[in-house]
């Protein structure tokens, strides 16, 4: 499980992330991630529509997200706010598929950063 301390929960740090931040995506994930000068440590946020499916579904996806997310937490600098938002294609996903998308979402990220 992701750490409390670790939550996106501000919802203007919520939306000056997915507006500001570097936007990377698969077909069935996309994370905006932005350097908003938090001295929190890394905070990730998700968003998981209704258009991904039903509660049980949208659960299962953020469940998997959040563990997924959780594994990456030490490479990612510690003033970076994550938003990652499941596309419809993630619902039929598993969690390697998943895995996979984030860590090239982050990758493309780095890579963005570095340059």
């Amino acid at each position: 499980m992701l750490p409390a301390a670790r939550r996106l929960t501000d919802g203007d740090l919520f939306r000056d992330t997915t507006r500001q931040g570097r936007r990377h995506g698969t077909p069935r994930l996309v994370v905006h991630a932005w350097d908003g000068g938090t001295t929190e440590g890394p905070l990730v946020g998700f968003v998981v529509s209704k258009a991904v499916g039903n509660a049980v579904v949208r659960n299962r996806v953020k469940r998997r997200l959040r563990h997924l997310t959780r594994e990456r937490l030490s490479m990612l600098p510690g003033s970076v706010v994550v938003v990652v938002r499941a596309l419809p294609a993630s619902a039929d996903a598993d969690c390697a598929q998943l895995a996979a998308d984030l860590d090239r979402c982050l990758e493309r990220w780095r890579e963005a950063v570095m340059a």
